[in-house]
């Protein structure tokens, strides 16, 4: 039996606070047949100094940053895509980073089982140096509006993301970023995935990070979750996928009419 590559594909951004623990913890994989491809969105730091001390890692440095980091991320992604060989792609935030054991053991489920798309495994936030095992996997993808994810929790086969790549890639919902995308496709599209039921990806939480400005119940998270309505709207229009608005979806606009 042919031994599947694995290409790991990261975006960094001025995270070299992080970036050592994170590719450490990918020179540390037990699975051996693997590539590491970095992608630098114009981080002012010294993220690609530290990058680029480290053998057998590939590094793609962009010329121009746009203005809104959800595009940048799928932007990235794409452009490292190019440069990778693997026949599984794994994808990582440059503030997260894989147990050891990670990229081994979704292989396993790859090569066993010929007819999946794509794996999710489960988190642990890392937050404060607190460490907080995600186990809700029986609510992903279960509902219309399911629980998905981290980015840094997806690996797929590469015909697969080439794929969705092409059908998600629209500059239009700027805070819809790529894992809420990559999520939707797979349930309404594609539908061969498998949740583990193991915490693998370490989701680092911080301060001041894209996602910190949308607390729970927050003005800017009722305003990206009429976004979110929208793209599921415009997503299933596009490929023809019966919609219908849900109480969900009139709670929001209720709520979004107000704070206006």
């Amino acid at each position: 039996m042919k031994t599947l590559k694995a290409s790991i594909l990261v975006v960094n951004y001025n995270n070299s606070k992080y970036i050592n623990e994170n590719i450490n913890s990918l020179k540390n994989q037990t699975y051996k047949n693997k590539e590491i491809i970095y992608f630098d969105d114009l981080s002012s730091d010294n993220s690609i100094s530290i990058i680029k001390k480290n053998k057998n890692i590939k590094l793609i440095q962009n010329k121009k940053r746009g203005k809104f980091g959800s595009y940048n991320q799928m932007k990235g992604f794409s452009e490292i895509f190019k440069k990778s060989k693997g026949d599984i792609v794994f994808l990582l935030d440059s503030d997260d980073y894989f147990d050891y054991k990670k990229v081994a053991k979704i292989m396993k489920k790859f090569q066993q089982n010929k007819k999946l798309v794509a794996i999710y495994d489960l988190p642990i936030y890392v937050k404060k140096n607190k460490f907080i095992n995600i186990n809700n996997k029986k609510k992903m993808f279960k509902t219309f509006w399911p629980y998905i994810p981290p980015q840094s929790c997806i690996a797929l086969r590469r015909k697969t993301f080439k794929d969705l790549m092409h059908k998600i890639s629209f500059n239009s919902f700027p805070d819809i970023w790529m894992d809420f995308r990559i999520g939707i496709y797979l349930k309404y599209i594609e539908k061969k995935f498998y949740i583990i039921n193991e915490n693998l990806t370490y989701y680092r939480q911080v301060e001041n990070s894209a996602s910190s400005k949308f607390n729970f119940l927050s003005l800017n998270w009722w305003k990206r979750r009429m976004q979110a309505h929208d793209y599921i709207r415009f997503f299933f229009n596009k490929y023809n996928i019966f919609y219908q608005k849900n109480l969900d979806y009139y709670l929001t606009k209720f709520v979004n009419f107000i704070i206006k």
